[in-house]
């Protein structure tokens, strides 16, 4: 897999209202080289998987404003760039944004799981740009099926490139598309709208360990303790 080529491809993409943040700049947000910067994050990010040998994705639905909007990485807001590079070593991941750094629920319950999980996934979406409501760009919506059709292509050959074998799918509208893929599916509740604890203890489950529900304010805590 060539990440500077898969970059390039998820970046031609245009869709009617769809942010596509590897060439799209909000113009209230974005620094002025915004969509570059995340280009860059997910080649890094990309470059890191295939060298760590990465074989899981944790598959979520769609990017959301708060999170991989700004950032260009699924399930990650600005918080969490720095944990990326505690995982990848020697790796550089920036903000493309200006202002306060913006916090996304999902992306924080997310990397408190990941700090507790032996091997780590790749965080990616079914799909993998921004879906928003005609005329709110900061809103989010589901993708509809002729959007999908667009980044199928990309999708599969990032599975199979990578040699994912086990895909971890984030609520059931993930779950749905990742069993199309003739890998290994497991699926877990999605943390938004009341279902931290589930997410949690599905997580749990999965990787052999025991889910102790942390005082949230314990950003750098440990979610689970292994059995």
């Amino acid at each position: 897999m060539n990440p500077n080529t898969f970059v390039r491809e998820l970046a031609s993409i245009e869709l009617i209202n769809v942010f596509n943040p590897y060439t799209d700049t909000c113009h209230v947000y974005d620094k002025s080289n915004a969509a570059s910067v995340r280009r860059r994050n997910l080649r890094t990010y990309l470059s890191a998987a295939l060298a760590q040998g990465v074989d899981t994705i944790w598959m979520g639905r769609d990017l959301g404003y708060r999170g991989g909007r700004r950032t260009g990485l699924a399930l990650t807001d600005e918080y969490h760039l720095v944990d990326l590079e505690r995982i990848f070593p020697n790796t550089t991941f920036s903000r493309a944004t200006v202002g306060d750094a913006v916090a996304e629920r999902t992306a924080a319950e997310i990397w408190r799981a990941l700090r507790c999980i032996p091997k780590q996934p790749l965080l990616w979406n079914v799909f993998p740009l921004h879906p928003h409501e005609p005329g709110s760009q900061l809103s989010n919506r589901r993708f509809a099926s002729r959007e999908l059709a667009a980044v199928e292509g990309l999708n599969a050959q990032l599975i199979r490139e990578l040699g994912v074998t086990r895909i971890v799918s984030l609520g059931q509208d993930a779950a749905h598309y990742a069993k199309r893929f003739g890998v290994g599916v497991e699926t877990v509740r999605h943390p938004s709208y009341g279902g931290v604890v589930d997410f949690r203890r599905g997580i749990a489950e999965l990787y052999g360990l025991r889910a102790d529900l942390i005082n949230p304010q314990q950003k750098q805590a440990c979610l689970f303790a292994a059995q």
